[in-house]
């Protein structure tokens, strides 16, 4: 079965992007790979940044603070992956990014990966947020 557990998968849905924009290559059951360095906590990528470890360990758990570092120079669109399956975080998150103006999507990590390189691919001014691909809740 595709995507399985124990399931490993490297990915280059996007052509190289000059820009100076770390793309994700890869991901397995407990980590997300940029530039051949596995992530295994969570992971935010903003403004060609990486920072991890990042966030809190839930979804439940994510609050405004943790995106402070995002909102104060906002990108186009957020997107964040919420591990092994989609979960929206709580009514205030999105609420401030709704009224910060900031597009976002929620999505399980792995489709969040192919998504950030696909709109990174396009020129479009995204940032994302990662929880563990092996996050649940």
């Amino acid at each position: 079965m595709f995507g399985g557990v124990g399931t490993t998968f490297h990915l280059d849905v996007s052509p190289d992007v000059q820009t100076g924009t770390p793309l994700l290559r890869g991901y397995g059951d407990d980590y997300l790979e940029i530039a051949q360095t596995r992530y295994k906590q969570g992971l935010s990528l903003h403004q060609g940044s990486i920072l991890s470890p990042w966030g809190p360990n839930e979804v439940q758990q994510l609050e405004v603070i943790h995106l402070q570092h995002i909102l104060e120079k906002p990108p186009e669109v957020l997107i964040i992956g919420t591990g092994r399956r989609t979960i929206f975080p709580n009514g205030e998150v999105l609420e401030q990014l709704t009224d910060t103006q900031v597009g976002f999507e929620c999505m399980d990590s792995r489709a969040a990966a192919r998504t950030y390189n696909i709109l990174i691919g396009e020129g479009r001014k995204t940032s994302a947020v990662f929880f563990s691909p092996n996050v649940r809740r």
